[in-house]
């Protein structure tokens, strides 16, 4: 069936061009609109969640975290399925993983199952690096980088997008379940269409998965995230607290060795730590954590009870996506306009001037928060920012390495980037846990303050990263790897 989209007219290693990248940039747009849209879909839901399941902020909020969590560790494994397997076969893989894990959670009825069912979803976290190693191998060379750019900053789009379409759902009933259904529903099409418009291509390079490199780094990433999630209820100098650093720390280490030795690692650390990688990489940690950071603030901060908490906006929960709503638009439109832009200062600089745009936001939601204009002139800057950076930084992760290298070095920042999620969900619960208004489980508004200034400051360090790494590497090289 794709043989009639497809012909043998390239010289990269194994390409197959696409006679038709539009309809291509079409299902692998749509896949990432889905991935990332079902990582967000809870968060205007936690509020009603914690309630449903009467528990705590700390617990309810792995129904965000495991989503990130398995990302995380799926991105680099399912990246390097696609290297021996192929990309196709495994976006497969992922979208069909995203629409088992959507029918778990609709079927849900408690939270260990939904959190189980979004684990199962955050696989299809590797869906974008693997779609941009199907853009490289496939695509015409001069509509590379900006087909690059355009599913990158789905990653953004989708994420607004996704509260919106809670918001419209949950106001129509009191369950989580038709949430669910709709994400499996959405799933299921952007299967059809990776399944009917997208080509097999690429150099096969063969070898065997890293499994103990994957068990390894999901080991410290859950004893890290645990140990952030729950330092306020046991403490911070607590022997539990404590003993999951120290683990996360031996963990680490001890995967950083086994990366080091392996002959077919889970992570070439040359492609984290490098001259060119390191820089890329770090700024997509920060601009994950600010990202992250935001959907789980703003959704509880609109919903938060004005009446009782002095704060807020009484908000329901299409409100919070009707709120959301300008940083979909903007967001969508500057990723479209990002590649012009990078075609003019070059994606580090765009990655500057994106990230710049993120800081203000957070600046100005810190100082103004009182009113629905508040939030959506946040919004709106949000979206400016986070469309023009994310579709830079999809650009800055792999221009620098070799072609065959393209999904492990996207599916490597990718991985940052989630992590930097994750720790950012973890980090703002335990942050809104210690500044409780007496007497209740609603945080002072100060939490949330500190909290958006802290995002800022990610922000703006992104933006600081990457103007030096723009000024100290203005033309793109390979990177090699070791022994390759």
């Amino acid at each position: 069936m794709t043989d009639a989209v497809a012909t043998v007219v390239d010289d990269r290693p194994g390409a197959r061009r696409t006679a038709a990248p539009g309809l291509t940039l079409l299902a692998l747009g749509a896949g990432g609109l889905v991935v990332s849209l079902q990582q967000t879909l809870v968060l205007p839901l936690l509020p009603r969640l914690q309630q449903a399941f009467d528990t705590s902020v700390t617990a309810v909020s792995w129904v965000f975290t495991a989503t990130l969590l398995a990302g995380a560790v799926a991105t680099p494994l399912l990246s390097r399925f696609g290297d021996m397997y192929g990309k196709k076969r495994m976006i497969v893989v992922t979208m069909a993983l995203l629409v088992a894990g959507s029918v778990v959670c609709a079927l849900s009825g408690s939270l260990a199952v939904l959190v189980a069912g979004r684990a199962l979803q955050g696989a299809a976290a590797a869906l974008i690096p693997l779609a941009i190693g199907i853009i490289r191998d496939t695509f015409p060379r001069e509509r590379v980088m900006s087909a690059i750019g355009i599913v990158s900053a789905t990653m953004g789009v989708g994420g607004s997008a996704g509260m919106l379409v809670t918001g419209v759902i949950a106001d129509h009933t009191r369950s989580h379940h038709p949430v669910f259904w709709i994400s499996a529903g959405m799933g299921a099409v952007a299967l059809v269409l990776v399944l009917l418009f997208t080509v097999e291509a690429g150099e096969r390079r063969g070898g065997r998965p890293d499994l103990a490199g994957a068990v390894l780094l999901a080991g410290w990433l859950v004893a890290l995230l645990l140990g952030i999630s729950q330092g306020n209820s046991w403490g911070w100098t607590d022997e539990r607290t404590l003993g999951l650093f120290a683990a996360a720390v031996v963990l680490c280490v001890v995967w950083v060795l086994v990366e080091r030795r392996v002959r077919e690692p889970l992570v070439h650390l040359r492609l984290l730590t490098g001259p060119r990688s390191l820089s890329a990489n770090v700024a997509s940690v920060l601009l994950g954590f600010a990202m992250f950071s935001a959907f789980t603030l703003v959704s509880n901060l609109i919903q938060t009870p004005s009446d009782l908490a002095g704060y807020g906006l009484t908000g329901s929960v299409l409100d919070v996506g009707l709120y959301m709503l300008p940083s979909t638009v903007t967001m969508l439109l500057f990723s479209v306009l990002a590649g012009r832009f990078e075609a003019r200062l070059g994606a580090a600089f765009t990655l500057a001037v994106g990230s710049t745009f993120a800081a203000l936001s957070y600046v100005w939601l810190a100082v103004n928060h009182d009113t629905p204009l508040d939030v959506m002139i946040f919004s709106g800057l949000q979206g400016i920012g986070f469309g023009i950076a994310y579709a830079a930084l999809g650009t800055l992760a792999v221009e620098h390495v070799p072609m065959t290298q393209s999904g492990i070095a996207s599916g490597i920042n990718s991985l940052v980037r989630t992590a930097g999620g994750s720790v950012a969900s973890a980090a703002t619960a335990a942050i809104l846990t210690t500044q409780l208004i007496a007497n209740t489980s609603i945080p002072e508004v100060d939490g949330y303050v500190i909290s958006f200034v802290i995002a800022g400051i990610a922000a703006a360090l992104t933006a600081v990263i990457a103007s030096v790494h723009g000024v100290r590497h203005r033309h793109p090289a390979s990177v090699p790897l070791p022994g390759r």
